[in-house]
């Protein structure tokens, strides 16, 4: 039994192979440059996992039939987690990478006769947010993508055209497949782990560095999160369960309001805590200026996340009964990647050296 996964050496993929190699499950895992194999291997064993269960197929989510140059063994399952992930990306290389390489893969799903794992978003569930956007995730032929593109931004785009396209195909070809839609990813419940290029860990370095002197949106909105071993988990149990739902939304419904994850992030980072709130329409016209997005460190295109609605995770709460699993204290694993980000972010520790008493607060 072989599971291949793309993004194998991304943040979520690095914790997803050292539950699988922990639990005695081979991987193979698809590498642009396989000579990235030992530090991939390392990084897992440092996780927790037996990096030596993991193997490289050298690969392209850009090249017609992802560039394979050799045939496969047989393979379980596929988990797509490879995505182009940056704010203000351009169109062409994100649809090249994130839809095409996504359909990519869903064929060689095919082929195989594998059930493949398609790791989409948590915005999918969020129906208010595709209506106003003319989203149609039924017929995405009808939807204006370009519209879509400029509204939205590039990135998130090119992620909810992938979806629409793969679960077309997945439908049109009747293929095993599973969508898991996954929440702003945490870092690990226990360790905090958290990769730098993660959004979370980017909000979390604007409030240590006095960027956050209001909170976006209402004290209604919030930002969905999910632990990163969680996710791991609720992946490596639907690549081999008897009968999964088509889609897992992977979302803590305890995270607490946007404000409230704020004060518990600023009482760790001894910083005062943002009390007062901005609306997201008039923070979305501030970052159309220029320089004010690099000055604040925000991306226009990540204010979509921070919103009021709530979502239905019936489904997946029962899934993780019936697979005896359990979500993590979404507060500790807050304060969990927190404590990570303040014990290992060299410059915040050099500017707090610098400055005792702390940044000062725009504002």
């Amino acid at each position: 039994m072989t599971i291949l996964i793309t993004g194998a050496s991304g943040f979520i993929g690095r914790h997803l192979c050292a539950h699988l190699t922990a639990n005695e499950q081979p991987v193979l895992a698809l590498l642009r440059q396989p000579a990235q194999l030992p530090a991939l291997r390392q990084q897992v064993d440092s996780l927790g996992g037996q990096g030596h269960l993991i193997q490289a197929l050298s690969g392209e989510l850009t090249q017609p039939g992802l560039g394979l140059a050799h045939p496969l063994p047989r393979l379980t399952a596929i988990v797509h987690l490879g995505a182009r992930f940056a704010w203000r990306l351009d169109r062409a290389s994100a649809q090249a990478t994130n839809v095409a390489g996504s359909l990519a893969v869903t064929e060689l799903a095919r082929q195989q006769g594998c059930r493949l794992l398609f790791v989409s978003g948590f915005m999918l569930e969020n129906q208010a947010h595709l209506a106003t956007h003319g989203v149609d995730l039924e017929r995405p032929e009808r939807t204006d993508w370009d519209q879509v593109y400029r509204r939205v931004g590039v990135y998130e785009a090119s992620k909810l055209e992938a979806a629409a396209r793969v679960r077309a195909r997945v439908a049109e070809q009747g293929l095993d497949a599973i969508e898991i839609q996954p929440a702003l990813v945490a870092g690990h419940s226990d360790t905090g782990d958290l990769d730098p290029a993660q959004p979370l860990y980017n909000l979390i370095d604007n409030l240590a560095r006095g960027r956050l002197a209001l909170v976006p949106g209402t004290p209604q909105h919030w930002l969905p999160l999910v632990a990163v071993d969680h996710l791991s988990a609720l992946i490596a149990r639907a690549a081999v369960a008897h009968r999964p739902p088509a889609k897992l939304l992977a979302l803590d419904p305890a995270t607490p309001s946007l404000q409230a994850m704020l004060a518990q992030m600023a009482d760790l980072l001894a910083r005062p805590a943002p009390k007062r709130h901005l609306p997201l329409p008039l923070l979305a016209a501030l970052l159309k200026l220029p320089g004010l997005p690099r000055l604040m460190n925000t991306a226009p295109e990540s204010l979509h996340f921070i919103q009021p609605t709530r979502f239905d995770t019936a489904i997946t709460d029962a899934f993780l009964r019936e697979e005896g699993l359990s979500r993590p204290d979404i507060n500790q694993v807050i304060r969990a990647s927190t404590l990570h980000y303040k014990t290992h972010d060299k410059a915040w520790k050099q500017s707090r050296c610098q400055d005792p008493g702390g940044l000062a607060r725009p504002g």
